[in-house]
């Protein structure tokens, strides 16, 4: 049985129209309950605080304000309505460091264009079935980046049971 999406709602930020139009499209023949739009990372995060939608889907590079921005505006601004909103950061650039450095700013699951309209379901289920613990830690603040314990790993310990001075939240 499918994941019902009406209950849900989503904020697509995205500087091209015909793409915020797609993946709009996409998330109304989800079944997705509300879905919102914005043409910038500003104008987004204005509608993301009036509305607090429960998902955000963000673009990385647009102007005045880019996808990687908003997510840290979103995850470090104290009037933030909701500093552990799932963020799909969509975007073309794959390479490694680009998907470290949003790991690295708090964004939640990556989704590369052109992607199917199956992969952004897939992103989808998987942040609303999938919660991430959420990690406020020496100047980052965003989901715990690491999607499982590895018992064979021999490396320094960080994980939150592992010292007093950080802590999950959610």
């Amino acid at each position: 049985m499918g994941l019902k999406f009406d209950k849900i709602s989503v904020l697509v930020v995205d500087d091209t129209i015909s793409m915020r139009n797609l993946i709009t499209s996409v998330l109304e023949a989800l079944g997705v309950g509300k879905v919102f739009q914005a043409s910038n990372g500003e104008q987004g995060y204005n509608i993301f605080c009036q509305q607090n939608p429960d998902i955000v889907l963000v673009d990385w590079l647009m102007e005045p304000m880019n996808g990687i921005e908003l997510t840290q505006k979103i995850r470090t601004t104290p009037g933030s309505p909701n500093k552990m909103v799932p963020i799909i950061l969509v975007t073309g650039y794959s390479a490694r460091p680009r998907v470290e450095e949003a790991r690295d700013c708090g964004v939640t699951e990556f989704l590369v264009k052109p992607f199917a309209a199956t992969d952004l379901t897939r992103r989808l289920q998987h942040v609303v079935n999938n919660p991430r613990n959420f990690i406020d830690y020496n100047g980052y603040f965003g989901p715990d980046r690491r999607r499982k314990a590895d018992e064979n790993y021999d490396g320094p310990r960080r994980r939150e049971d592992d010292f007093d001075d950080a802590w999950s939240v959610g």
